[in-house]
């Protein structure tokens, strides 16, 4: 693990803050290419990267919110990692769906074209966690179980890496979902298989990681997870043929 990178004085360059900088480049220029390829407007873009930052900020929070317990607020919110996903789905969503009503864009054409830069982005920043030692897994005594002596928190006992078996399936998520934008599946159901993909993939993920469970033995990423699950179910039903279109636009 290389949790600093470099030092320019007190200021510290960590490996996880360099892989979030650059799965928000991957991202937005994934997001630009399939808004070119959907004939929408490419200054759409601009929720992008209006969702960069509120998916940052509602990441930092919900994972300080998670980890309460594990010491004081202020350090935790200024540590080197500790950013949830689901936290930055909901703060960078929400952000991006507030500028994209104000301009009067269509939302669920926009959103299902940032699908595929929503799985690979994520897929960057999970191996930016892995390279600061942060979100592990259980501990494990397989071949490829790795130690974080400097890790979020510290581990000398070989764990799972976690952060590496969900960037692969969000590769394989991101693949098919590139896969299925190019063969013209529809924006809806686009939008209902990343949701119900990525939501699964954390949901059994989230079984071997270290994370306080709640209630009824799940953690609050369980929860979530199953949320998104559902959510996703719901928008493949009304996609199905035969069934009356409803639309979401600005």
């Amino acid at each position: 693990m290389y949790p600093i990178l470099f030092r320019i004085g007190s200021f510290e360059v960590t490996s996880f803050g360099a892989m979030v900088a650059v799965a928000a480049l991957v991202g937005l220029w994934l997001f630009r290419r399939e808004l070119r390829r959907s004939g929408l407007p490419l200054d759409a873009a601009d929720a992008g990267l209006i969702g960069v930052g509120g998916g940052l900020i509602g990441a930092k929070l919900l994972w300080t919110l998670e980890h309460a317990r594990e010491g004081p607020i202020a350090e935790l919110l200024l540590s080197r990692g500790g950013l949830s996903w689901y936290g930055g789905l909901i703060g960078g969503v929400g952000a991006g769906l507030a500028y994209i009503k104000i301009k009067g864009w269509p939302i669920i054409e926009t959103l299902a074209a940032a699908t595929p830069a929503l799985a690979f982005g994520h897929l960057i920043g999970r191996i930016g966690c892995f390279l600061v030692g942060d979100d592990y897994g259980m501990p494990s005594n397989l071949p490829w179980a790795v130690a974080f002596p400097e890790g979020l928190p510290p581990t000398t006992v070989s764990v799972h890496p976690t952060q590496l078996y969900e960037a692969i399936g969000l590769g394989l998520l991101g693949w098919l979902l590139l896969r299925w934008r190019r063969s013209g599946v529809r924006d809806r159901m686009m939008l209902g298989r990343y949701l119900v993909g990525a939501g699964t993939l954390r949901f059994v993920i989230e079984f071997i990681r270290v994370n306080e469970r709640v209630a009824f033995g799940l953690s609050v990423a369980h929860f979530v997870s199953l949320g998104a699950i559902a959510v996703g179910v719901g928008l493949l039903a009304a996609s199905q043929p035969g069934l009356p279109e409803w639309e979401v636009r600005g």
